[in-house]
């Protein structure tokens, strides 16, 4: 007889524009069981909880194939409000919280409680009072629940960020009929002890009957509440499992494992000499304060002429690390080039070694979007190295002709897609803004290349020539070069070494034909055993 299960979707498919995001998904969760839903970034857990909440961008863009059952009956889920009539539930990751309102008011938001008046009796509902010591007391109730000892007439502004977590919660557990919460990566944001507890809360919230969806990457975390667990992989539904019959080495390699995806051509003949002790870059205790992505006391050496790939799950501090070098963040601790050491305190000191830096906000660091391609091209080696620069005694002036030969030259090597050079960066797709954040980068002709996130938002055919380009400057020029990347079959494609990040510490250095169920337990913070 087929178990009792409060949601069941089944056969989910979802589309953007011509983009498959997912194929035929499949979830299942039981009544009172924390069921955890796992896979990469891009897996496709996101989009699979915006159907299930009913979100407008899912139906604003031609809504979804499949089924939904919820309590046993086929529903239509086609906006939030639906959703929580049903007692589905989301603490999302981004808090959801007014900083100007008090505990209560956050709480009670949308569901306040109100006593007639004699004004209400001639004008309507608008005019009903607000029943203060009712709502406080409700709200009471449900910080209690939880276990969160803070008053409720406290405001919410400047509190720390657990306590606005938990606060999320209690508004969930104060709507009546919850049935099902979904839990959005609830402890990226937590100290180690906050986020012990919010664990043990989502084990008394599944002990009163409401099932959780818990989206994490943190296997040990899984492993340590869940009762099931779905994975999905590029899209696709890979598995099901319970979590008493699995082990963190089986789930991470489900999460990763698939069949490595050509990228790169082979070099046939590859006669780089790379040294151990020829090191060009050394971190040393280093820590990066970089919102959302800080480095926690990371030890890497980067060897003279080697492509080093730099990976690990969103938020884990991968990204971190070469903000921190280019002084885009505060960091601390030593980042040694060459020998001599660089102060990150001071913004341009790293281009001034000449390490270039692509980054992965290329329209709030990348590009200067009311600048000509030509202008965002030649711009930087025109500051670091007078580049396009004409020298008539004293007086320098801008060699329009060098630039435009040169600028005209990496629309066709890197096949941007634009109307000419004199078009600006700002009007074309993401694709081809990184393109140009790659050709400036070039341009500096750098000692080091750093590149995070390449490949991102640009079609399969551009990755493969953006990467075979890497690969022809690392072989054919000796350019060394660091690239970080979400993209694990981009990292093996190219990289010499892989080192994985997460927490914001260095979990281990790869060779790129490492094993699936390796790459996966590092990427997840989980050694032998499941301990981190």
């Amino acid at each position: 007889m087929e178990a009792n299960y409060v949601l069941k979707m089944s056969n989910i498919s979802k589309e953007y524009f011509g983009n498959k995001v997912l194929k035929d998904a499949q979830l299942k969760v039981k009544p009172g069981e924390i069921h955890a839903l796992m896979g990469e970034n891009g897996a496709g857990k996101s989009t699979l909880m915006n159907i299930l909440f009913g979100m407008p961008v899912i139906h604003s863009t031609g809504g979804f194939e499949g089924t939904i059952e919820f309590d046993g009956k086929e529903v239509n889920i086609d906006n939030p409000q639906k959703a929580m009539e049903l007692g589905i539930g989301m603490v999302h990751q981004e808090f959801m919280l007014i900083p100007g309102f008090t505990v209560v008011e956050n709480i009670k938001l949308g569901r306040e409680i109100t006593n007639p008046t004699i004004a209400s009796s001639l004008f309507g509902p608008s005019m009903e009072k607000l029943d203060k010591p009712a709502m406080a007391a409700d709200a009471r109730k449900a910080l209690d629940t939880i276990g969160l000892n803070i008053g409720e007439q406290e405001m919410v502004g400047g509190m720390p960020v657990g306590y606005m977590q938990f606060i999320e919660i209690a508004r969930e557990i104060d709507k009546t009929g919850m049935k099902l919460l979904i839990f959005d990566e609830p402890t990226a944001v937590l100290t180690e002890t906050e986020a012990q507890r919010l664990l043990e809360t989502m084990q008394l919230i599944a002990s009163k009957g409401i099932a959780i969806v818990f989206i994490t990457h943190r296997i040990d975390e899984v492993i340590q509440v869940t009762n099931s667990m779905t994975i999905l992989r590029d899209g696709y539904f890979v598995d099901y499992l319970e979590t008493k019959d699995t082990t963190a080495a089986k789930i991470a390699g489900l999460m990763v494992g698939r069949e490595v995806e050509k990228l790169v051509d082979d070099v046939e003949d590859d006669s780089r000499s790379i040294k151990e002790d020829n090191v060009m870059l050394r971190l040393k205790d280093y820590y990066v304060d970089m919102p959302g992505e800080k480095v926690n006391g990371v030890n890497l050496e980067v060897r003279r002429g080697e492509i080093l790939g730099i990976g690990g799950l969103a938020g884990q501090g991968k990204v971190g690390i070469p903000n921190g070098i280019l002084g885009l963040y505060k960091s601390e601790g030593t980042v040694e080039f060459e020998g001599e050491v660089i102060d990150t305190t001071k913004l341009g000191a790293a281009l001034m070694k000449h390490i270039a830096f692509v980054s992965e906000d290329r329209r709030g660091v990348g590009l200067l979007l009311e600048e000509s391609i030509q202008n965002n091209i030649t711009f930087t080696a025109m500051q670091i190295d007078n580049k396009f620069l004409k020298k008539f005694g004293p007086i320098r002036l801008f060699d329009e002709k060098a630039a435009r030969a040169h600028a005209e030259d990496m629309i066709k090597q890197l096949d941007i897609r634009c109307t000419g050079p004199d078009q600006y960066a700002g009007r074309l797709s993401g694709g081809n803004q990184q393109k140009v954040c790659l050709a400036r980068a070039i341009t500096m002709n750098p000692k080091l290349l750093i590149v995070s996130e390449p490949t991102r938002g640009i079609d399969i055919g551009a990755k493969k020539l953006v990467l075979e380009l890497l690969a022809k400057m690392n072989r054919e020029q000796g350019m060394t070069i660091i690239m970080v990347s979400s993209e694990l079959n981009e990292l093996r494609s190219l990289c010499d070494r892989i080192a994985i990040v997460s927490d914001g510490k260095l979990t281990g250095i790869f060779p790129p034909d490492a094993s699936d169920e390796e790459y996966g337990m590092a990427m997840s913070g989980v050694k032998e055993g499941g301990k981190e």
